[in-house]
């Protein structure tokens, strides 16, 4: 996507995915968290949107810091930690507009996150060893990173397709076309999306395209990724559900250890 689509695609981000289940992905991550190092405190959230998991996490005592590509997620984002962070005596979260794969902070954590796809829109070898690397040089001894892609052999088994969104709020209807291009030799799925929002104010309508190039992985591949960047795969799962991944399991999440 050009920067311009990205960010008419901020705009309506939360409205698209307001029927995802945050809450309940929140406690998943943090039982998981807990489980791998029950001292887990700090945590960095690559790719961390508006804020929807963060401030989830910080209610379950974590301090989490999030590095977002969209300057407008940033902003929306803040908007609600500067509300909602008054008085609490829970954990915190602020983030930063960045790059996962070169912002560096000055500061180690327990655990990095990349939750809700984020690895799997590095689509080159070079960009998942950075996004590794990345994750390896802000953990402290023993660190976890956690985070969920799209599943090769699902991908493969039950082939992308053509999809519709329709959603609403009381200012916008939002219809959302999803055309999916399979490239099995690149392991990736580009999607072209095709987003119509009408005003439900003024009845005025916006249209626009963009496309999503996202890859999908096989364990075997991530084990790699991981042994380059010093990382041992400690655990992998089916998102949420903590089943052994199928071939009808379209996200999985990976569990890795910072090599000591």
């Amino acid at each position: 996507m050009s920067e311009e689509t990205f960010q008419r695609y901020s705009a309506y981000y939360d409205l698209l995915y307001r029927d995802k289940d945050y809450e309940t992905e929140a406690d998943s991550v943090a039982r998981a968290l807990r489980a791998a190092n029950p001292n887990t405190h700090s945590v960095l959230e690559f790719g961390s949107g508006t804020g929807r998991h963060g401030r989830l996490l910080a209610e379950h005592g974590f301090d989490v810091f999030g590095i977002e590509r969209s300057q407008t997620m940033v902003t929306t984002a803040r908007s609600f930690t500067d509300d909602s962070a008054v008085g609490r005596e829970s954990g915190i979260f602020d983030c930063v507009q960045g790059d996962i794969q070169t912002t560096t902070l000055n500061r180690p954590f327990h655990a990095v996150l990349a939750l809700f796809h984020v690895v799997s829109y590095q689509t080159t070898d070079a960009d998942v060893d950075r996004t590794f690397a990345n994750a390896a040089r802000h953990l402290s001894a023993d660190g976890i990173f956690f985070f969920d892609v799209w599943h090769g052999p699902a991908v493969l088994h039950e082939r992308p397709a053509v999809r519709e969104k329709r959603v609403e709020d009381a200012t916008t209807l939002l219809t959302r076309l999803a055309e999916p291009r399979l490239d099995v030799d690149r392991h990736t799925v580009t999607v072209r999306y095709s987003i119509t929002a009408q005003s439900k104010i003024d009845n005025q309508i916006t249209e626009f395209q963009e496309e999503h190039c996202m890859r999908y992985f096989f364990p075997e591949e991530i084990t790699s990724f991981a042994r380059k960047t010093g990382f041992n795969v400690e655990r992998s799962e089916e998102f949420l559900t903590a089943q052994p991944p199928s071939d009808r399991t379209w996200g999985v999440a990976y569990l890795l250890r910072k090599r000591t």
